[in-house]
């Protein structure tokens, strides 16, 4: 332990400007159109087989890189934390508006904690949920419900494959949720 301490108390201040996300797809062009209405923005830059969207809000220099890709890997999903339930359902007014399909997730118990949260999937199948936390640290002994308050519509292989507490689960997608 004092090791650790020792070399926090030596280590140089970095101001770091923002993390970096890089995420392999099939087809940029189709993930860029998909990335254009999730971060509500233009791409800064866009070259064969690539793509960057320098996203202010939340500080995020996210990259689209095209690959020969057969499978999600091991990324789980990413998400965007917010405020407030009003910033979650701005969100994916958004998202719905610029014609993602949107599933919800309200008042769930997901990661130990309470949550509202909205979710989308790109063309590559990566999941993305807008979420804010209600209440934190809830007991290790309280159920995990991510995903259970919808009915699953896809087929049960893909259903049981989602069954670590916080992976997004398939369920039902609506436009007009």
């Amino acid at each position: 332990m004092e090791s650790k301490s020792k070399l926090t108390a030596s280590a140089p201040v970095v101001s770091a400007l923002k993390a970096h996300l890089a995420i392999k797809v099939r087809n940029v062009e189709q993930s860029i159109e998909f990335y254009r209405q999730l971060f509500g923005i233009e791409p800064s830059k866009v070259r064969t087989g690539y793509a960057k969207f320098d996203v202010q809000n939340p500080p995020l220099n996210f990259t689209l890189n095209e690959a020969a890709i057969n499978t999600r890997g091991a990324l789980s999903h990413l998400g965007i934390q917010v405020r407030s339930t009003e910033d979650v359902l701005a969100t994916k007014q958004r998202w719905h508006d610029g014609g993602l399909l949107t599933r919800d997730e309200m008042q769930t118990s997901c990661c130990y904690a309470v949550q509202d949260k909205t979710w989308v999937r790109d063309p590559d199948g990566n999941e993305w949920e807008v979420f804010v936390v209600l209440e934190d640290n809830l007991a290790e002994t309280t159920a995990c419900e991510c995903g259970d308050k919808v009915a699953a519509t896809k087929p049960q292989a893909i259903a049981e494959s989602a069954t670590s507490c916080c992976a997004p689960r398939p369920v039902g997608i609506s436009a007009n949720s």
